[in-house]
């Protein structure tokens, strides 16, 4: 086994370091990992960048990087169902206990549970890393590493489209062409959603949509009005969406999806908004619209990494940049500044490929 454990580590605000740290021994239930393949997500941007998000406040070192995948080297003593040489995907959010909302199967609402690179936890953006191995997936063999880490940019697609319903002919909004616009817009298509419109404010963004399935596309300008929008969906689709799916978490989009879906219909809210946001109520409520909120995502591994299997989606053309692990300062200001879709980071040094 290699001797270093190459991590990256946000100290403050804009201070990202690449450090050596111990590997570290896996315990009973747990497995060390040799990590592959970390995507960056714009929350790790943000942590990087702001020291917090909401009351995610960052207040000691800590380790960035959620969308992961990696090979089991070492097993702990109690696990069963996994094995050195397996090839997994990593799900960030664990668990610490068995309460209500564990017991309901929705773990992921639980106060004290565990989350990859939200503080006080680290991530798993190093060459070697422990995890809980009941949150460690077996990857098929046509399922690729970056795949495997793609798998939780996809899993939010999945519990979106799940929360609002998508079905056979459902006509979907999607406000936000960034990454997990594009995934949802993915999940919605193979969930039987007959018609998807999206929306971005850059055109490059919607040539990817328009690559990945998108019916129609809407290029929005930041002067827009709200209800103007709605009504140049309303043209595109013929009549109003049943399903509007918010990925930017800016005000005016938030309104867009109220003033654009049709009655009896849903508003799911995946972008990370601001504490207070203004949205037509009145509207809202002559519609009898369901408004929805989204929290990352629960029970959606085996489904998304079986969508990969059977190739029902291809997460693929999402990954537009690559680095290795000792290029990472690199690659998150490649991501920062916005620049193609998703930035994968390379951790095995002896193993580049996708």
């Amino acid at each position: 086994m290699a001797e270093d454990n190459l991590t990256v580590v946000l100290h403050s605000p804009g201070d990202l370091r690449l450090e050596n740290r111990p590997i570290p021994e896996p315990g009973p239930n747990e497995v060390l990992l040799k990590m592959h393949s970390v995507g960056i997500c714009g929350s790790d941007v943000h942590y990087w960048q702001h020291g917090r998000i909401g009351d995610y406040v960052l207040e000691k070192p800590m380790v960035l990087g959620h969308e992961a995948s990696g090979r089991v080297v070492k097993v702990g003593s109690e696990v069963k169902h996994l094995q050195p040489g397996d090839r997994v995907a990593v799900e960030p959010g664990v668990p610490r206990e068995m309460d209500e909302f564990f017991k309901m199967g929705r773990y992921n609402l639980s106060p004290t549970i565990f989350f990859c690179a939200s503080p006080p936890d680290d991530g798993n953006l190093c060459r070697y890393y422990i995890h809980n191995a009941n949150f460690c997936y077996k990857l098929p063999d046509n399922v690729t590493f970056e795949e495997g880490a793609l798998v939780e940019p996809l899993s939010v697609g999945v519990h979106a489209c799940r929360r609002a319903g998508v079905t056979l002919g459902s006509t979907v909004l999607i406000c936000g062409a960034g990454p997990i616009g594009l995934v949802c817009l993915l999940v919605a298509k193979a969930m039987g959603a007959s018609q998807v419109v999206i929306t971005d404010l850059m055109e490059s963004r919607l040539a990817k949509a328009k690559e990945l399935g998108a019916d129609f596309f809407l290029v929005v300008k930041k002067e827009d009005a709200p209800t103007n929008l709605a009504k140049s969906v309303e043209k595109l689709l013929g009549s109003q969406p049943q399903i509007s799916i918010e990925c930017t978490g800016i005000e005016s989009s938030i309104q867009t999806a109220v003033y654009a879906t049709r009655s009896a219909g849903v508003v799911v809210l995946v972008g990370m908004a601001s504490d207070m946001v203004s949205i037509p109520l009145i509207t809202t409520l002559a519609k009898e619209l369901d408004i929805k909120g989204v929290f990352r995502y629960c029970n959606t591994w085996p489904v998304a990494i079986a969508m990969l299997a059977s190739e029902k989606v291809n997460v693929k053309p999402l990954v537009t940049h690559r680095f290795p692990l000792e290029k990472a300062i690199q690659a998150f200001e490649t991501s920062r500044q916005g620049l193609g879709i998703k930035v994968m980071l390379k951790c095995d040094k002896n193993d580049q490929n996708p």
